[in-house]
């Protein structure tokens, strides 16, 4: 009784204090989360709960790859007391709106359960660490394994599919047969023909495979040509502006020649033209290599035009030495041919006059291969340049541009287009003949000419004085050339060298013997540019004449070309419009049919009409902007000397005479802007140019790029097209 007595005594008191420690102990929630989403999260917790709760996070120190994205994540531990069924509600929907993963843990006072998990966990992550290794090596081999045979496979089943789709395009003909139609280059019909035998050899098949050619008319064939090494760059050149027709004339033949030529009158230098060169020959040399190599996009279309940047280098030293350029300064290869007075002993006055060191016009006064370098110390260097480059860019220009329509005639010619060849072709040359082949002719006639002697003939001397008797003088006057003879004094006393009384009030017509017309008569050396704009807007007035007869010539090439235009605008609408109405009376047999291509007609003719209108207007207003177009090629070579200069002249000439170090300085920004501007950019800028000229002003007088590229069947191409 006692016992129970004491128990009943103990009993009331120690019960309460126990339900007070069960209700004192809080519940709690762990998982883990993003760091990245841990501010909201535990704002989130917060606003839901009211504050009825207490949170704590800690850092996991190494990422955690995601299960669902497979991407490494900064994570961290988060553990939530709380105190309440319904806020462990609302706490497991916030966690599963995070995508937190939630973990069960065992009470913190069951020592011996969190003692067991821990072991077990870290046994689970000795087990998973084994079964990921063996599952990486076992994958890591069967990797290796289907390596060795997926480059094969692919190519297999590319093949097959390739095939595949080719026989869908075939159709089905008489007795189970399948008919398809192509294109065969035709040095190749019979390496056809014999592969196809050699095909059905080997599968022991007993239905041949027959190959004919199919009878005409053919649709218009595509465009294949044959190219090699150094042809592929400038084809591609061509092809990239457009396709040639089936048999036309192919520009890239003629590109293969005038691009890099083009290009070196503009970046005429022998010594940045020699960098061009060596880097040309560098690709050459490591051709073979190249070609195994794997290479990117800008080594691969270097290595493509490794021999047309080797030609760009040959002819841009080539111009060099016709300029006489070498980084803005002259060479004195063959010895100057003038000189000046006290040059020798460096007292050269300024504004001192050179002399030549033989006599004009003798095979002694022409430097041998190139311009005098004198001409690039003298005080009209930029003057004589300017007018040698510009003259120049309009002869290669005109040149280049007749070609291209000389090609259109030859087009016309081996398609048997008639009316192109007559009206089209014909009036084309006549035009451009008349005006600027004619400009050319002027320029060569300015150059051949001996302005000296016909000066001086009409130069007032004193007879028996300085200059009298002078062999510069060498026209012919009354069947008597370079003869001297003596005026009759009535005049002021002074004559010219064919014997003409000179008087204060002469003019140069009155004292020229040519009689030539114009206020020159033929003694003066002319302005080209005025006397070719006056050529259509002062018709049969040369003030300044180089020839007999001059005006009277340049007004029939201005009735020719203004004769062209007409015709070239409507003689080949007129006789398509007539032919097609031939045809249409042929096949008419009723009224109403009749009727219905009498519309076709006028339809058809105002298209054809509009269509040469636009032709005519494009080339004759092309001629024009295209001859001018050519003056890039005056514009870039003076720009790139000019440049040159400067660098030379700012960049090592003003820190030579300083000291070494200043010197060596001025070396460095000199190869730096030179290497940047000159070897970089310009390179660049004269490449693009002269492709301008070829796409725009050559191959716009012939070439209508409207053609079909042949694609030939082919498993390597197939498979690299695939493979990129």
């Amino acid at each position: 009784g006692g016992d129970s007595k004491a128990e009943g005594l103990l009993g009331p008191e120690d019960a309460p204090g126990a339900a007070r420690d069960m209700d004192m102990r809080f519940s709690s929630i762990t998982g883990v989360v993003a760091t990245e989403e841990k501010a909201r999260f535990e704002r989130m917790i917060f606003r839901a709960t009211r504050g009825n709760c207490y949170v704590r996070f800690a850092p996991i120190k190494q990422p955690i790859t995601d299960p669902a994205s497979g991407e490494l994540i900064e994570k961290c531990v988060f553990i939530v007391f709380y105190k309440s069924v319904s806020i462990e509600t609302k706490l497991k929907k916030i966690c599963d709106a995070f995508d937190a993963h939630r973990y069960s843990l065992p009470d913190m006072d069951d020592a011996p359960a969190v003692d067991r998990m821990l072991t077990e966990n870290a046994q689970e992550l000795v087990d998973s660490r084994t079964v990921l290794l063996k599952n990486q090596d076992t994958r890591f081999r069967l990797c290796q394994m289907l390596a060795r045979h997926t480059e094969r496979w692919t190519w297999i089943v590319v093949r097959e599919k390739a095939i595949y789709h080719s026989l869908n395009m075939f159709k089905s003909d008489v007795s189970g047969m399948l008919r398809g139609e192509g294109w065969v280059v035709s040095e190749s019909a019979a390496e056809l023909r014999d592969a196809i035998t050699r095909a059905h050899s080997s599968m022991d098949s007993n239905m041949p495979s027959h190959i004919d050619q199919v009878p005409k008319p053919w649709p218009t064939p595509p465009t294949h040509f044959t190219t090699n090494k150094f042809t592929y760059g400038y084809q591609e050149f061509v092809n990239t502006y457009g396709i040639p027709r089936y048999r036309e004339a192919n520009p890239a033949l003629f590109t293969a020649a005038t691009f890099p030529f083009l290009f070196g009158v503009m970046y005429g230098d022998i010594g940045h033209g020699l960098f061009l060169l060596c880097a040309g020959l560098y690709l050459l040399w490591n051709e073979k290599a190249n070609d195994k190599a794997k290479l990117g996009e800008m080594a691969a279309g270097m290595h493509a035009g490794r021999y047309m940047i080797a030609m760009m280098g040959f002819f841009a030293v080539y111009a060099g030495f016709i300029y006489n350029d070498m980084f803005s300064l002259g060479l004195n290869l063959f010895g100057s041919r003038w000189v000046f007075d006290g040059q020798y002993n460096g007292e050269v006055e300024e504004g001192a006059v050179a002399v030549q060191t033989a006599s004009y016009g003798s095979a002694e006064s022409v430097y041998p291969f190139g311009l005098d370098p004198m001409w690039h110390v003298t005080s009209n260097e930029l003057l004589f340049f300017n007018s040698f480059k510009m003259k120049l860019s309009v002869i290669f220009g005109i040149a280049q541009m007749f070609s291209g329509t000389c090609l259109k005639g030859i087009n016309a010619i081996y398609f048997k287009q008639k009316l192109d060849f007559l009206f089209e072709f014909l009036p084309m040359v006549a035009f451009a003949s008349s005006l600027f082949v004619y400009m050319v002719v002027l320029i060569f006639m300015k150059w051949t000419i001996d302005w000296n002697s016909r000066m001086l003939s009409a130069t007032c001397l004193e007879p028996g004085g300085d200059g009298w008797g002078s062999e510069d003088y060498k026209e012919c006057v009354n069947g008597e050339c370079g003869v001297w003879t003596e005026c009759s004094g009535q005049g002021n006393g002074l004559c010219t060298p064919w014997g003409y009384d000179c008087t204060d009030y002469s003019t140069t017509a009155e004292k020229c013997p040519l009689n030539f017309g114009g206020s020159g008569d033929g003694c003066q050396p002319p302005n080209l540019i005025t006397s070719l704009i006056n050529i259509a807007l002062q018709p049969g007035n040369v003030d300044e004449p180089m020839y007999d007869g001059q005006a009277f010539i340049q007004n029939i090439l201005l009735l020719i070309a203004f004769a062209s235009v007409p015709i070239l605008l409507l003689a080949k609408p007129y006789f398509l419009s007539k032919q097609h109405e031939n045809a249409v009376h042929h096949h008419a047999h009723d009224d109403e049919e009749h009727g219905e291509a009498e519309d076709e007609e006028e339809h058809s003719f105002g298209e054809i009409l509009i269509h040469q209108a636009i032709e005519t207007i494009e080339f004759v207003l092309g001629m024009v902007s295209n001859t001018a177009s050519y003056l890039r090629l005056w514009a870039l070579s003076l720009a790139h000397s000019e440049l040159a200069t400067v660098f030379w002249e700012k960049a090592m000439v003003s820190t030579l005479n300083i000291n070494w170090f200043a010197a060596f300085i001025g070396y460095g920004i000199f190869a730096g802007v030179t290497f940047g501007v000159l070897l970089m950019m310009d390179v660049l800028e004269c490449f693009l140019h002269a492709l301008r000229l070829h796409w725009v002003e050559f191959q716009n007088k012939f070439f209508a790029a409207d053609g079909v590229r042949f694609a030939p069947y082919s498993f390597k191409a197939i498979i690299t097209d695939t493979g990129a």
